[in-house]
């Protein structure tokens, strides 16, 4: 193919000092100083100049957009494991591969999953907050402050790849009962070791479980996935957790939820409208009702730098004249 001698990389974020430090030793970098995303025109004006765009979650990278590109763009390297924000059919329409970067983020992703299951039933934020700000402490009482057992409670697991089976593992630990409904059952091998449950019936599981953790992609298939007739299955007493993405959730049905109490709360580091919160769920966040984290799941310094090795190592393969280890294959999405 026919490039630059050095590439011109287009990053529309700003990325990890190592990453951005490395990115311009081996090629022509242009940087987002300010870290502000790029607008749908910003977006355009790269792609019609870069030889490898490096977008992020955040960037929509449309049809409109790609129809734009250059003669000189080979590559769109995306900065992170799920690809809903690039249209890959039209990308691979034209040629472009599409990369990303699977494999990185999965322990730290399983973390604050984990980290939610136990926050939420145990009231983990509000008890907090109670030593702050001016508040008083009683001091202990037995009646004070009572959360939820998670020790031999069912966690329901949708989506059982490899966040959801890290979730598995820690869930396990804490003396869960894993259960879990998947396009594909795991290997028996897999089930053996979680003492795992498959449900082939997603609203068999959503009736049974204390604690639902959605770890899925974002999908056409995924959409609403938890719908307000599946969220209308769930038990009283149970609670959601969401570190996947927001729209698989039907959020104004979640809130209704919470709001006539038909479930106990969430735990939710993603939402619908991102970087939008709706009012209702802010407001429910302050009556303790649910836990709101921005989008931090992925947010740890070794794995977003494993994240921009791995776009380093796509562009440098293409570099090179080989496909890219992470590009994404028809039919793969």
């Amino acid at each position: 193919m026919t490039m630059r001698e050095k590439p011109l990389v287009i990053l529309t974020r700003k990325l990890p000092e190592p990453v951005e430090s490395r990115m311009r030793e081996l090629f022509e970098t242009r940087i987002n100083a300010t870290d502000r995303p790029m607008s749908q025109s910003d977006l355009v004006a790269a792609v019609r100049e870069a030889d490898v765009l490096v977008p992020t979650v955040t960037d929509r990278i449309d049809r409109a957009v790609i129809e734009q590109a250059g003669p000189r763009l080979k590559l769109i390297a995306n900065y992170g494991n799920g690809v809903d924000n690039i249209d890959v059919e039209a990308a691979l329409s034209k040629s472009l591969f599409v990369t990303n970067t699977p494999n990185v983020l999965n322990e730290d992703t399983a973390d604050m999953t984990m980290a939610l299951i136990l926050a939420v039933p145990r009231r983990l934020v509000e008890g907090g907050t109670r030593l702050v700000g001016g508040g008083r402490w009683p001091g202990w009482s037995p009646t004070w402050m009572l959360g939820r057992r998670i020790w031999g409670k069912k966690l329901g697991i949708l989506g059982m790849g490899r966040i959801g089976t890290a979730v598995a593992r820690r869930a396990k630990a804490f003396g869960l009962e894993i259960h879990y409904h998947n396009r594909r059952r795991v290997s028996p091998k897999t089930e053996a070791e979680l003492g795992a449950t498959y449900w082939e019936s997603l609203d068999q599981m959503l009736a049974r479980m204390d604690i639902i953790s959605v770890n899925c992609p974002s999908t056409p298939a995924t959409f609403h996935l938890l719908s307000a007739r599946r969220l209308a299955l769930v038990q009283p007493h149970a609670f959601v957790v969401n570190t996947a993405r927001g729209e698989v959730i039907d959020e104004k049905a979640l809130i209704a939820a919470l709001e006539e109490e038909r479930i106990a709360g969430a735990g939710l580091d993603v939402f619908e409208e991102e970087p939008t919160i709706d009012r209702k769920l802010l407001r429910l966040a302050e009556e303790n009702r649910v836990v709101l984290l921005p989008h931090m799941g992925s947010a740890t310094i070794e794995g977003r730098i494993e994240m921009g090795e791995k776009v380093i190592i796509n562009i440098r393969t293409l570099m090179d004249g080989h496909r890219p280890p992470d590009r994404i294959l028809p039919g793969t999405l």
